[in-house]
């Protein structure tokens, strides 16, 4: 009996390796969007722990955008001409 990691798991690597360059754009894709409702269904109360007692409460995201604060004003500044000055 051999249990050498690499000889027992060699034929599922390879199966995966051969899946993966068959089919891995269609298994991205599958992937990406059970990833959207996985966490649509989390964000929905997916993961909480229900009592039968209770009642359904419904819970919504609220987004508050606040206007921007107006810009500073400019920065206006002055250089001093020294050629300007008469000192003889």
């Amino acid at each position: 009996m051999n249990l050498n990691p690499g000889t027992v798991l060699g034929p599922v690597f390879h199966f995966l390796d051969e899946t993966i360059a068959d089919y891995g754009v269609y298994l991205y894709l599958v992937l990406v969007w059970m990833s959207l409702i996985l966490i649509t269904w989390i964000f929905s109360g997916g993961l909480r722990k229900k009592y039968p007692n209770q009642p359904c409460v419904r819970t919504g995201i609220g987004i508050i955008t606040q206007p921007h604060a107006p810009p500073p004003p400019p920065v206006i500044i002055h250089e001093f001409d020294s050629s300007d000055d008469d000192m003889d």
